[in-house]
């Protein structure tokens, strides 16, 4: 309940994250027929760069505020929109983001537990009826929400704020829940990496479920180490399209060199489980 993602908002790892999530919104505009997205960490949806809390980590300076007016040309359309989204000194979330793609057939859901955080999100969507937001657990929305009353295709963002020590086991299990439940849609699992450890064993416990086609996308700004802070971040996609491998590829290469501070930022785009 104490998290608020506006200390971090813009940072490295939401570059990197909405980047790949756009490219995701993307395949499933490919299709005529309506898509469905689960938001289950929504946060408030845009965010004050200039307000006090980005302010006090400045964290947006080595994300966002390091990407060019002339980005990489695979780059362009994740920096257009969040330039056509984003008034001066604001950074939009992924419920924005989403929200600013869908179609008429198309619907977005929103959870979010932090009272203010979804007091500010019901604000922003209170006119759009593609949007519905819920004011309840993220972990308990998968039950509740999962599979869409109508046969959709669809993505389920899964985007945790990693307070609780047992949070990789936690989102391990939700990652195979929804694709269970939720069998025409994709899973896109955001998680840190500080050091090794926590990350190995959350990938072995998704290699031990059963799942197939289970992809991981990874930026590290230095070696992970030091397990005290944030050394890069992963997005691991269940079910992901086809050709989506290169395309993260790309997209994680062509930010690489503005976001590399010190000359040790690296990319990996693996199968944990081919299909």
């Amino acid at each position: 309940m104490n998290y608020r993602h506006a200390y971090h908002a813009g940072n490295f790892a939401d570059v990197m994250k909405h980047a790949l999530l756009l490219a995701l919104i993307r395949h499933l505009q490919r299709k005529s027929t309506g898509f469905y997205v689960l938001d289950t960490h929504a946060g408030c949806g845009a965010y004050d760069l200039a307000g006090l809390e980005a302010n006090k980590t400045q964290e947006w300076r080595d994300g966002i505020g390091r990407l060019s007016d002339d980005p990489p040309e695979a780059l362009k359309d994740y920096l257009t929109i969040i330039r056509d989204l984003g008034a001066p000194g604001r950074y939009p979330g992924s419920p924005l983001i989403v929200a600013s793609q869908l179609r008429a057939q198309d619907q977005l859901v929103c959870c979010e537990l932090h009272p203010e955080d979804v007091r500010i999100l019901r604000r922003l969507f209170r006119d759009n009826a593609q949007v519905s937001v819920h004011h309840r657990d993220a972990y308990a929305a998968l039950r509740a929400l999962l599979p869409p009353k109508e046969r959709k295709r669809g993505l389920v963002l899964i985007d945790p704020p990693f307070e609780q020590p047992d949070e990789f086991a936690r989102l391990a299990q939700a990652i195979v829940e929804s694709r269970r439940r939720f069998t025409t849609g994709m899973v896109a699992a955001w998680y840190p990496i500080k050091h090794r450890t926590p990350v190995r064993a959350f990938h072995n416990q998704l290699r031990d479920s059963g799942l197939r086609a289970l992809l991981a996308c990874e930026f590290t700004l230095r070696p992970p180490l030091d397990p005290g802070q944030l050394n890069g971040c992963g997005l691991l996609i269940a079910a992901p399209p086809y050709g989506f491998e290169k395309q993260a590829e790309e997209l994680l290469e062509a930010m690489r060199p503005a976001l590399d501070r010190d000359g040790a930022a690296e990319t990996h785009v693996s199968w944990l489980v081919e299909e």
